[in-house]
């Protein structure tokens, strides 16, 4: 994706390679993205980039909620605190 491609460029030499600065970088450009610069961005996917985003969106939402709803947490006989193996 063009996007991401200029964007890594204008940031290579600034990244330490952990997975935060992705996120501070993503999150910075879309604070100042309007709804019209998020819908041009959307458009110029193509249908399989589309399809992939909304894939990792949908999934990330839903492991939220399995976060959220407590899905996954075990007790150990031992201890009455809960445990995450996950």
């Amino acid at each position: 994706m063009e996007f991401i491609d200029n964007l890594y460029e204008l940031y290579k030499n600034k990244l330490t390679g952990d997975e935060e600065d992705a996120l501070v970088v993503i999150e910075g450009i879309l604070e100042s993205f309007s709804n019209k610069d998020i819908e041009k961005l959307f458009s110029e996917l193509s249908e399989k980039e589309r399809y992939e985003m909304m894939a990792l969106f949908l999934y990330e939402q839903f492991r939220l909620k399995l976060a959220q709803e407590g899905v996954g947490q075990t007790r150990t006989r031992n201890d009455e605190k809960l445990k995450y193996y996950h």
